[in-house]
């Protein structure tokens, strides 16, 4: 594998920056719908992977599924990815201890593990958020990019409830974003942790629906 061949590759960057001239000069529609896929990938999906998500393997359809809405729809495509330094000294505090004594860690660059699950590719267009931590908008461009691109709404899609998806979805509702959480793309080690996350995220304001009801309502 390349060193980041998608990440901020220059053609995916010439997108990004020709897409926010256009929506600043009003030459093209704005979309005010985002969807984000976080983090899919094989460290996180794979059976047998350091930080492997029980139920994240089984949802690769229904993110597809998402995802073909989407481009139907025009909206944009976010991946919101895990990268960290072979160190881990940028990692999350209770995880670092998965980069010392031998161990190598998770999400690095240069590795298999941090590249997104086959099938779940970016395609051209598609814009790649890296981050650090669970929310996908701590100390990353993530809302700076949405906004630049005119999205209202977010629909989160990717692994896992209690970590990075709700990290996410809270940080988008605080940042006044319509926030979706699409429950049937989303994935915990459990039923018993995804439902918990679910309801405590309704009670917040967060709405949680499955596929078939983001295809009946947006």
């Amino acid at each position: 594998m390349k060193d980041d061949p998608y990440i901020y590759s220059e053609e995916n960057m010439k997108y990004l920056r020709q897409s926010i001239v256009q929506v600043e000069s009003g030459k093209v529609r704005q979309s005010d719908t985002a969807i984000l896929v976080i983090d899919m990938q094989n460290d996180f999906v794979l059976p047998g992977a350091v930080l492997n998500v029980a139920g994240a393997q089984a949802t690769i359809p229904a993110i597809q599924e998402l995802i073909q809405l989407g481009r139907s729809k025009g909206w944009h495509i976010i991946h919101v990815i895990r990268e960290h330094d072979a160190s881990g000294c940028d990692a999350d505090m209770p995880r670092r201890h998965l980069f010392k004594d031998g161990k190598p860690g998770y999400c690095v660059p240069g590795t298999k593990g941090i590249e997104i699950v086959d099938g779940l590719e970016p395609q051209k267009g598609d814009i790649i958020i890296k981050k650090k931590r669970n929310s996908g908008f701590f100390k990353t461009d993530l809302d700076s990019t949405l906004r630049n691109l005119g999205v209202k709404t977010v629909i989160i899609s990717g692994t896992q409830y209690p970590n990075c998806v709700r990290g996410t979805a809270v940080d988008a509702l605080s940042y006044d974003y319509s926030t979706i959480v699409c429950t049937d793309a989303c994935s915990a080690q459990t039923s018993q942790v995804a439902e918990a996350n679910i309801l405590d995220m309704k009670n917040m304001g967060i709405t949680c629906i499955p596929l078939v009801e983001i295809k009946k309502t947006i």
